[in-house]
């Protein structure tokens, strides 16, 4: 939910840097190729590749790629090397690559970003990296596939997406994709996974019409993603849905909701008060507060990742005072102020050095700073229960045993006794085996285990949700 956090915050490293040069010793010959590291940031890992060559100057350059985040050949800094010492500079990201190089396909090393320091091992490949997604669709599709934009009037935004209609006569039943937290483009791509391109073609393919759109401020579409909080991000829903009612080939009676994690509390938000929304999936959605659901992930993902449980105990509680800043402060600039210096005074209680105590609170300013609270604020504080005891239409919600992001043995139950509490008992709740917060066949179901999974969403899921939306009993 803001895709991973634990124990304290959210990072997302993402390559954009400059032009370079370099120097060179004697191990200038054998560093040109590509060079794979993994940065592990909470509990995510993401590969690096940094693509070394000489140019016509015989000086070293570099690109890099950021596969799980779909860059390539982005330039970096100044490439430098004394005999067995490489730095790699990104100035732009404010980030810096010092290595140690090995032997010929080894270098040892740290990136250092933001105020973070990352151990990053480099491996020399032999062959170019290529990710393998094989149930990523390609062209020529079965249907049609048109690229469309709508406004939302109350933000004055135009979002853009695309739209997928089955072929032969209409009207078709229709989806609208909404994504989870973080701004996220409409395939909802992230660590080399397109699960919503996914969803939507299995969906098509079997007689169900298909919007996913762009995030407000991502790709096309307009607006500011780090001003919105989930209510606001409901009205971006909203008005897909009066703009897909009126689409030709659609059954305006028989427009539904498709929610993945936090879209899974954006859709109920949208559907307590339109009921004409036809119907709801919930993928991995919540079913409790966001703060429960945080502090039980990094619980969950710490434990799984080795973290012993008087760690585990100091970081819960760390958490929950912090939280409580947000709870009382309402003036984010002055709550950031009193977050870091309550953290800076908890790190020093525990007796870390000045040093690292300095390091630790510049880190959680670059992560969890000012400009993340207006969304976290409300998205810890609400209870999704008070939307989804006004739902009417039919819901399924799916989660699977795995997902260590939402619990689904402490969110699918509430989500159930929210909907039955006010009498909708078209309700169905189902437990996937085996499955993480991906919707993935998975080992363990860790967030660093998405990008190495090839599979990007179960053919099962896949099955029970088209089989589910096309046993409604839908008017036209």
């Amino acid at each position: 939910m803001k895709r991973i956090s634990a124990p304290l915050m959210v990072i997302a490293l993402i390559m954009l840097t400059n032009s370079l040069s370099g120097q060179s010793t004697n191990y200038k010959n054998t560093l040109p190729g590509s060079w794979l590291g993994k940065i592990s940031v909470n509990t995510v890992e993401l590969r690096l590749i940094f693509n070394i060559k000489l140019n016509d100057k015989d000086s070293l350059i570099a690109t890099a790629d950021s596969p799980d985040q779909g860059a390539k050949n982005i330039p970096l800094g100044h490439v430098i090397l004394k005999n067995e010492n490489l730095i790699i500079q990104a100035p732009l990201l404010l980030a810096e690559y010092n290595g140690t190089i090995i032997n010929d396909t080894t270098i040892d090393g740290t990136w250092t970003q933001r105020g973070g320091n990352y151990q990053v091992d480099l491996k020399k490949l032999k062959t170019t990296f290529t990710l393998n997604r094989p149930q990523e669709p390609k062209p020529p599709f079965p249907y049609v596939s048109e690229d469309v934009t709508f406004t939302n009037n109350k933000f004055n935004i135009q979002l853009a997406g695309t739209i997928t209609i089955p072929k032969g006569e209409g009207p078709f039943p229709a989806a609208i994709m909404i994504t989870g937290s973080g701004p996220q483009n409409r395939d909802e791509e992230l660590l080399g996974h397109k699960p919503f391109l996914v969803i939507s073609d299995w969906l098509t393919r079997n007689g169900i019409a298909v919007l996913r759109y762009d995030d407000r401020g991502v790709s096309k579409s307009q607006g500011k993603y780090s001003e919105a909080t989930s209510a606001d991000l409901a009205t971006d829903a909203e008005a897909a849905f009066s703009f897909l009612k009126n689409y030709p080939g659609i059954n305006p009676k028989g427009i539904g909701l498709i929610g993945h994690s936090e879209g899974g509390l954006i859709a109920p938000i949208v559907a307590s008060s339109n009921h004409d929304i036809a119907f709801i999936v919930s993928l991995a959605g919540p079913g409790v507060n966001g703060e429960q659901i945080i502090i039980r992930q990094s619980q969950d993902i710490g434990r799984l990742s080795g973290v012993n449980e008087d760690q585990i105990e100091k970081s819960t509680e760390t958490n929950k005072k912090l939280y409580e800043v947000l709870r009382k402060e309402k003036d984010n600039q002055k709550a950031e102020v009193k977050i870091l210096a309550l953290y800076k005074e908890i790190l020093e209680k525990e007796k870390v050095s000045q040093e690292d105590a300095e390091k630790g609170v510049n880190q959680l300013k670059a992560t969890f700073g000012a400009s993340t609270y207006t969304w976290f604020r409300y998205f810890i504080f609400t209870d999704p229960a008070t939307y989804w005891k006004k739902v009417k239409c039919p819901v399924l919600a799916l989660d699977g045993e795995k997902d260590l992001q939402v619990a689904a043995r402490e969110n699918l139950p509430a989500i159930e006794k929210a909907l039955k509490s006010s009498g909708n008992n078209s309700v169905k709740t189902m437990l996937l085996p085996g499955l993480n917060h991906l919707f993935q066949d998975c080992e363990k179901g860790l967030p660093s285990e998405y990008g190495n999974i090839e599979e990007t969403f179960s053919p099962e899921a896949l099955k029970i949700i088209s089989d589910w939306i096309l046993g409604l009993k839908i008017s036209h």
